[in-house]
């Protein structure tokens, strides 16, 4: 957890916050991970007239993720909103971030930095799939 810079990961998603399509809440979200190739993926919430459609900063990143760069692993993950203020992840996210993550994945929220096994006890993964042939 030393080597990852945290400040400079929150930074990177207010910045791509500023980015939101967020005409109906005014709720900009941004979000900044880090991959296991040491590179930086970004995203920003886009929402939809219909609000069940609209696409969260996280899943943004993941999209990116595979785009931009060929599927890296993530290996710490923030969220904030337009203020700086993180955010954790709703449910949804949450699961998404495990998949690309993995239990091992660090979250930076309010209560501290922890692992996603620690902010998602008991997920459903690609190994539970495995287990029915």
């Amino acid at each position: 957890m030393a080597d990852i810079d945290w400040e400079a990961l929150r930074a990177s998603a207010r910045e791509v916050s500023t980015k939101a399509y967020v005409p109906y809440s005014k709720f900009p979200v941004g979000a900044a991970a880090l991959t296991d190739t040491g590179e930086v993926v970004v995203g920003a919430n886009v929402e939809n007239a219909s609000y069940g459609l609209t696409l969260c900063a996280e899943c943004a990143l993941v999209s990116k993720l595979h785009v931009d760069h060929g599927g890296a692993r993530l290996v710490a993950f923030t969220c904030v909103d337009a203020n700086g203020d993180l955010l954790a992840p709703c449910g949804r996210c949450r699961q998404l971030l495990f998949e690309h993550g993995g239990r091992a994945l660090l979250v930076d929220s309010a209560a501290g930095v922890m692992t996603m096994d620690e902010f998602l006890p008991g997920a459903f993964g690609p190994e539970d799939l495995e287990k029915v042939q």
